[in-house]
Formats: structure tokens, sequence, C-alpha cells
């Protein structure tokens, strides 16, 4: 069983810290906020993590009770996911990210997963609440799922749609990128860096949603509930150069 150091302090933010203070364990309770995982996958998104500490804190997590392990998706591995007190740090992560969005850039190269990209646009985006509600089928990282406009929100889920008007597949640092300026739309499809097959229409609708936001009549609703705007993208991308700015 992995040791974890205590501060040894009665207050909750150090017993809070106690559990998941140790370094990438926030990280891996952001990688499953959106959908269980397994190992090989948290590997993926987590890159400079290596494997026998991503395996010593998914042991930590799950000994302290933030995570489980869930049953496998027909064949293959076991996949990691949240408990029911593991879920209560989604909005506590999620008002990190918009505190976090004012800190500096880490150097390049830097890793960006399609989670954290979903988290932003699920969190950000805010589009017409007049529009009729649509689905986009999305690929990221070869992973597919589902984003649901409706009512002036956005919904990601994971997993296949039942219909879609659009599917669209690309790379979580291009996806950010466009989120940022949804005018290199047509550049990226040019290149090859996004696939769109279905109504082009309403990628351009996602992506302005975050973009140019439908303005809200309760403006300190909004900026509480979506502080990220177009130019505080979370990994600004140069699409020219694929990396961080």
């Amino acid at each position: 069983m992995p040791t974890s150091r205590s501060y040894r302090d009665s207050c909750g933010i150090a017993r809070a810290l106690d559990v998941v203070g140790e370094r990438w364990a926030l990280l891996v309770v952001r990688e499953l906020l959106l959908a269980p995982q397994r190992f090989s996958e948290l590997r993926h998104a987590l890159p400079r993590v290596s494997s026998n500490l991503l395996a010593d804190r998914l042991r930590e997590l799950e000994h302290n009770g933030v995570i489980r392990r869930g049953p496998a998706s027909g064949e293959g591995p076991r996949v990691y996911e949240l408990t029911e007190w593991g879920r209560k740090l989604e909005p506590i992560l999620l008002a990190l990210g918009d505190w976090g969005v004012d800190a500096p850039q880490p150097p390049p190269p830097t890793a960006l997963s399609a989670t954290s990209v979903l988290l932003f646009l699920q969190r950000a985006a805010r589009p017409d609440p007049a529009a009729p509600p649509t689905t986009c089928r999305l690929e990221l990282d070869g992973r597919v799922w589902t984003v649901r406009l409706e009512s002036g929100r956005v919904q990601v889920r994971p997993g296949e749609p039942a219909t879609a008007a659009v599917s669209l597949r690309t790379e979580p640092k291009t996806l950010s990128a466009l989120l940022a300026d949804p005018a290199e739309l047509a550049t990226a499809c040019a290149d090859g860096s996004v696939a769109v097959v279905g109504d082009l229409s309403v990628v351009d609708r996602l992506l302005h949603a975050v973009a140019d936001p439908w303005p809200s009549g309760d403006q300190t609703t909004a900026s509480q509930e979506a502080p990220f705007r177009g130019d505080r993208s979370p990994h600004p991308v140069d699409l020219q150069s694929g990396d961080g700015a």
C-alpha cells in the first residue's frame, strides 16, 4: 500500500491535501470527471507521469476512497472511476481551473488532454438558447464523445450519439486553438488537422459558442459559470506550429 505524507493538521484544507495533495493526484481526478478511464488512457492523457508513479497515485486515491475500479466494458482491463465522494471534487477543480487561467503558461513542449479541452468547452460555451438543439459526434485522441447543444448549454458525454448532425475528428490542441479562433476552421479542414463529415455550420456554431458567447441576462452568473473567453483558452495553440504559445 502506498504511503502518503501528512501535514498532521486538523484543518479541513490540510486533511484534503493529505488525500489529494500529492503531485499528479488532482490531474488524475480531472481525467476521470467526464468518464471512467483505463490505466493506458490515463497514461496517454498524462504523458509526463511515469507508469510506476501513476500506479502509486491510483492505489493511493483508491485506498483513500476518491476513486474505485469499475468493471471493464467488454474485453480489456478494468477502468478507474470516481466515487461519490471523489465526484464532490468537481466544482473545486473547476474553480481551481478558473483561478489558474491567470497563471503563467509552462514552457513548451506542453501536454493538453482531451478531457481538459472538453471540460473547458462544457464550462465556457454559451450557445444561442433560441437555436434548435443539435448533436455533434466528436472524436478526440481516438475516443468518441457526444456533444449536445441545447437550451444555451453544451453537454459532453462519452460514447457514440444515437444521431448526430455532424462528425468532427481532431486533436485536443487543434480543438483548443479553434475554440480561441473559429476563423481558422477552414484552414484546419484544408490541411487535414480537422476532418468533418456532415453539417459544417454546426461545428462553426459550437466553436463560436465559446469564442463569441451568447450574452446572459445575469452577467454575474455568466461570469461565475463561464469565466473563460475566446482569448483565454486553456492552452493557446498556434495552428501553424502546432505547439503552445
